[in-house]
């Protein structure tokens, strides 16, 4: 929803970060997911406030980028990444609740942007050098507090309250209506309605 993009989550995460300790774990989530054309999106779920998340953003773009970099590929074999941050703290000083980060360079005579070739738009499929760059996107959940309009505000404001409207039709949020009804059955209803799932198998 907030690319506009289909992606599918490749695997859950056990970072450096988030390994350290059992409460570290229950307070961070990292999932690794991919696009249609190879992108990697790092998603991260942050529950509590640390003073140098942003060079943690970094750090993890720049983890993926050797990772799937093998010795001996050309650095053309980058692949596009994106940082997904969900955050439950306060972070930076901004007023609203998305941001959205890219790399540029710009002239410090002329002001002007440098940009591409037009032989390494070709080659690498996009118009800016940004393109090349990891993009960063920080969702400030406990900033969120106006009535949901888009699927974007949708998925932020389930974020918030962990409650999907009726009338909620932003992709996935169908899915994870489901899985919250299931995850609110108490053990009982939960073992009944598994059985009914086995048996209808």
């Amino acid at each position: 929803t907030l690319l506009g993009e289909k992606i599918k989550i490749k695997e859950m995460l056990e970072s450096e970060s988030n390994s350290e300790s059992e409460y570290s774990k229950q307070n961070r989530v990292d999932v690794l997911a991919e696009g249609e054309n190879g992108e990697l999106y790092l998603i991260e779920v942050q529950n509590n406030n640390d003073i140098a998340y942003f060079q943690r953003m970094l750090f993890g773009t720049s983890q993926l980028v050797t990772q799937y970099l093998h010795r001996g590929e050309s650095y053309q074999s980058i692949r596009k990444i994106y940082s997904v941050n969900i955050v439950y703290f306060h972070l930076g000083n901004g007023s609203d609740y998305v941001y959205h980060g890219t790399t540029e360079f710009r002239g410090i005579h002329n002001n002007d942007i440098l940009n591409l070739s037009r032989y390494q738009m070709q080659r690498f499929q996009t118009d800016t050098v940004s393109g090349l760059f990891p993009e960063y996107y920080i969702l400030k959940v406990n900033d969120f507090n106006i009535m949901a309009r888009t699927p974007l505000e949708e998925w932020i404001s389930f974020l918030r309250s962990g409650e999907i409207p009726e009338n909620a039709s932003a992709p996935g949020l169908d899915v994870a209506r489901e899985r919250l009804n299931v995850m609110n059955m108490s053990d009982e209803e939960r073992r009944a309605y598994y059985k009914q799932v086995d048996d209808l198998v």
